[in-house]
């Protein structure tokens, strides 16, 4: 009597026995149903391989079956073959066309989630800067208090006041005057760069490029990320003698000083509430001046990066300013129509005017290459 498995209805080669289901089986059959079902296959209880009998049988020789005696019986088989390859084919090609939709769904989320994470990372900067703009306002209206209304212009000659130490001071609005000894230093320097000028006015000065050679400039470089992305735009610009840095004043309310040499930001000077629209660099000295909309003059050192000096000169918009040749004063100007005359050293104003024939506030000033004049431009 032939044993039949139960799964192939043909005789086995290596026939076991289920101990759940009492059945016979082919051993390969079986083993490959249990590892991807674990249970019998006949009433579905779960089934283990050691729970499989192995039946000692004589080899059975199992006959040629009947269609695979001819060529056109053997044909059928290859062609039967071949159908099944290809239809193992189309399901692999299916398979493969989910698995690329997956992934083309997966690399989008992962796309939006960067695009997400680069948005908030932008706003956490913008959110520090602000705050770093902020802290040494507060700290500064804590410390200091209001500031009075200006007084009239008058000239006076009190003894020159002590330079106070490094620190950020707001400077009360009442202009000193003039002394003798600053009237006599403005006029030394006049008379010293005038005849310096004669001198070189007979002759062109060497190394001055021609017009041919201007229209030939072009681009070397470009660095851009100096100032805030999320309030571009630089405003004004101005060069630190006898080196390769700039400094730059922006929209996002900063100073920035630049090593072209180095392409590194050496600095960052933060203190404005509002847009730097003039930054000034001292020819001989470590120091920058700048203006904004926010009524303030802001002296600044490098080094020490750190405000000297917070001159609240004016009353609107500080629209200009003008370093004196001497590197000791400077001009400022500003939409409230006035000008002022201030010591950088001390930090203190000489004089305030108002041309009250004009009634457009000022625009622009700049000092005569004497120093002992100068001109300032209205919105008119």
């Amino acid at each position: 009597m032939a044993l039949i498995c139960s799964l192939s209805n043909e005789v086995p080669e290596e026939p076991v026995i289920s101990l759940t289901s009492k059945h016979v089986f082919e051993k390969r059959l079986l083993e490959k149903y249990i590892t991807e079902n674990g249970t019998d296959p006949i009433n579905g209880e779960p089934l283990s391989d050691e729970q499989i009998v192995p039946i000692n049988t004589t080899p059975v020789q199992r006959p040629r079956p009947p269609t695979a005696t001819s060529i056109p019986a053997i044909l059928k088989i290859l062609q039967d073959e071949w159908d099944a390859c290809m239809l193992h084919s189309y399901t692999l090609r299916q398979q493969l066309q989910m698995t690329r939709q997956e992934l083309s769904y997966a690399l989008y989320q992962h796309d939006a989630a960067c695009r997400v994470i680069a948005r908030q990372d932008k706003e956490v900067t913008a959110a520090r800067e602000a705050l770093a703009t902020l802290k040494p306002q507060a700290a500064l209206a804590a410390q200091q208090p209001a500031a009075p209304a200006p007084v009239p212009v008058h000239v006076a000659a009190p003894a020159e006041p002590a330079r106070p130490e490094p620190m950020e001071v707001e400077t009360q609005l009442v202009p000193i005057g003039l002394s003798e000894e600053v009237l006599q230093q403005l006029q030394q320097t006049h008379v010293k760069l005038t005849s310096l000028r004669k001198k070189r006015g007979k002759e062109m000065p060497e190394g001055l490029p021609t017009a041919q050679q201007l229209k030939h400039y072009t681009q070397t470089s470009s660095h851009p990320g100096l100032h805030s992305a999320s309030l571009p735009g630089i405003l004004c610009l101005d060069l630190l003698p006898n080196s390769k840095r700039t400094v730059t004043g922006g929209a996002d309310r900063n100073i920035v000083v630049f090593d072209k040499e180095a392409e590194k930001i050496v600095c960052t000077l933060k203190g404005h509430t509002k847009k730097v629209t003039n930054v000034v660099a001292h020819p001989n000295e470590k120091t920058i001046i700048s203006a904004s909309p926010d009524s303030h003059v802001r002296i600044w050192d490098i080094e020490g990066e750190s405000c000297k000096h917070t001159l609240r000169i004016h009353d609107g918009p500080v629209t200009g300013l003008s370093l004196h040749p001497t590197g000791d004063y400077m001009l400022s100007c500003s939409a409230d129509q006035h000008w002022g005359f201030s010591d950088i050293g001390t930090g203190k104003l000489l004089c305030k005017v108002a041309d009250q024939s004009v009634s457009h506030g000022l625009t622009c000033c700049q000092f005569h290459p004497d120093g002992l004049i100068f001109g300032t431009g209205t919105s008119d």
